[in-house]
């Protein structure tokens, strides 16, 4: 859904239109999820956040001045899955942002290779990653998502890609 269709489906929904909410949220619930759940890595909760995201979104969809509004959704995800991150741990060591080792479960299929890898890198590689593959932005997009710099969003990008290319081959992140 591009920015165009998603901004006529708010403007519905602030007429109080719930079948656009639906259309909404049938078409963003995966990649919302996607994002928050490589944040948390709990299932149960990054379920509840992004509920907690569509709520926020049907009690107060924003206007149609907002130039983005699907940046803005994957913006309040993002925010609402850091302050769960940092409720569950108030303070976020790079230790945190990795996760243990993959268990003998986690080197089933491809799918759970790649999942065991996103869970090495750093957060805020992570995220980049995931907003950009899986959420679709593009980098420009990210910066004003994460805000962080343009040139810095590119080169935490290409260096999660080698590092994730290293894993993959046989190397550590």
């Amino acid at each position: 859904m591009d920015n165009e269709i998603l901004k006529c489906r708010l403007d519905a929904i602030n007429r109080g239109d719930i079948d656009a909410f639906d259309e909404i949220y049938m078409e963003l619930r995966v990649p919302v999820y996607t994002i928050i759940f490589r944040i948390l890595y709990d299932e149960p909760l990054a379920e509840d956040v992004m509920q907690e995201v569509f709520i926020k979104l049907l009690q107060s969809p924003p206007s149609s001045h907002i130039k983005n509004p699907r940046a803005w959704i994957f913006k309040i995800a993002r925010n609402l899955a850091i302050d769960n991150k940092r409720k569950s741990s108030p303070y976020l060591s790079s230790d945190d942002m990795k996760s243990l080792e993959p268990s003998l479960e986690d080197t089933i299929g491809m799918r759970l290779d790649v999942e065991t890898a996103m869970r090495l890198l750093p957060l805020d590689e992570r995220e980049i990653v995931s907003l950009h593959i899986n959420a679709g932005f593009k980098f420009r997009e990210i910066a004003d998502i994460t805000n962080i710099p343009l040139g810095t969003v590119l080169w935490k990008y290409q260096k999660a890609i080698g590092r994730l290319r290293s894993y993959f081959n046989g190397g550590a992140i």
